[in-house]
């Protein structure tokens, strides 16, 4: 790649998720000694963000660049090493950005959780991205870096073959007197447009996967509620895209790798039935109103009134984000020997536990940029660690064999093993 581009470009600078990008990124890169800088429609919202979050570094620069301008994209893109797209939903503004990264050998990260456009984004473009030597990583941020490292960290502490790995999300705030929105309306609408789109998502994952998995025994069951022996109150399976993220990285682990895959089951915990009670209204209502136009349209509308004041049109309370909290458990259960094939049956049931967590502070927006801006990082420094040449890989597959978790552990993101228990 030319010596004259940045080595990151932050496009989509100016909406919420951009903001914390740059403001984290001022502290990252100086620490790195990389250039970076930032890109957008409207140049005094730019200004504006440069004179906030970065006025003490030397030189930032200003690149104008709008979803709708195909021209403007190229020069943007073209003005990178890596691009980091804030710009979302990704489903109606994501597909151009990649396109152009490719055209204009530029790496590529973003903080989506839509399942449906990675999915998409893969069909699409993973031969296209390796031809260009180019690496497309979605999900870098809260979705879905600390689900999809932890199962690698998990895997890597193991010291046998996993079979299962059951995941426990926990998200609190340490303070009751702070009110306000927790979520950025941009989310809420992700989440909307997702829903409404679901259940193309089964066509999609056939056709990106025609050839099915072995069976691999024992099998791991959902429990619909129940309450763990690792994660305090109640636990329930969550339809965030964890899951699915994960359980493509284990798909490439096991075509490129012949790696056994782990089995993959996500649950969110919350401390009382009450809480569970609340989600599962949430959710019917989204999942309900999400079907039709009129639905949708009362869900963007009135989205204070749907999430019970968890999201809405103003942005959320700073001060309300400081305060919560992200623990992840992960119990997984295996043997301490590794078959020669991962097809090979063991004849024998599990003999191995192993429990490990991820943690941390304000997961929503702080962790998420700095997620990004690392995985960014580590596309620019490691490529020799990363598989193939490029292409559209998920963060575990992407990552694994890189130092982006120490990264994110020196930025008070924690990976731990909980304990070892062998029969």
């Amino acid at each position: 790649m030319a010596d004259e581009r940045l080595d990151i470009v932050i496009f989509g600078a100016t909406g919420y998720t951009g903001k914390y990008v740059v403001k984290n990124a001022t502290h990252v890169y100086k620490d790195h000694k990389m250039k970076f800088g930032i890109a957008g429609r409207r140049k005094e919202a730019l200004d504006a963000v440069v004179k906030e979050f970065a006025s003490d570094i030397e030189d930032v620069p200003i690149i104008l660049a709008d979803i709708k301008d195909e021209e403007s994209l190229k020069k943007m893109t073209e003005r990178a090493k890596i691009l980091i797209n804030c710009c979302g939903p990704y489903r109606f503004y994501g597909e151009p950005v990649i396109k152009t990264c490719i055209a204009t050998r530029t790496h590529y990260v973003d903080v989506t959780g839509e399942e449906q456009f990675m999915i998409e984004m893969q069909l699409k473009y993973n031969e296209a991205a390796k031809e260009a030597g180019v690496y497309i990583v979605s999900a870098c941020g809260f979705d879905c870096i600390p689900s999809d490292l932890g199962i690698i960290f998990t895997q890597q502490k193991f010291e046998g073959e996993v079979n299962a790995i059951e995941i426990y999300m926990n998200v609190w705030s340490s303070t009751t007197d702070k009110k306000g929105p927790l979520f950025n309306y941009a989310t809420w609408e992700s989440v909307v447009h997702s829903l409404a789109h679901v259940k193309e998502i089964p066509a999609l994952r056939k056709k990106l996967y025609p050839t099915k998995l072995p069976e691999f025994t024992p099998k791991l069951k959902s429990s619909v509620l129940h309450r763990s022996d690792v994660s305090e109150g109640w636990s329930t399976p969550f339809p965030s895209a964890d899951r699915s993220v994960a359980l493509r990285t284990q798909r490439f682990l096991y075509d490129k790798y012949k790696e056994r895959p782990a089995q993959v089951q996500f649950y969110v915990t919350m401390k009382s039935f009450f809480e569970f009670l609340m989600m599962a209204i949430v959710g019917m209502l989204l999942l309900v109103l999400s079907r039709t136009a009129c639905g949708r349209n009362l869900l963007l509308k009135y989205p204070a009134l749907f999430s019970f004041g968890f999201v809405s049109h103003e942005s959320p309370n700073p001060e309300m984000l400081k305060s919560t909290h992200f623990s992840i458990t992960f119990k997984a259960s295996g043997w301490t020997e590794k078959l020669a094939e991962p097809t090979d049956k063991h004849t024998d049931p599990p003999n191995k536990k192993v429990i490990t967590r991820v943690s941390g502070e304000s997961p929503a927006y702080e962790m998420t940029s700095i997620a990004v801006i690392l995985s960014a990082t580590t596309i620019l420094n490691e490529t020799d660690k990363m598989p193939d040449n490029g292409g559209v890989l998920t963060p575990g597959a992407a990552f694994r064999k890189t130092s982006l978790i120490e990264q994110l552990m020196k930025h008070n993101i924690k990976f731990e093993v909980i304990s070892h228990t062998e029969k």
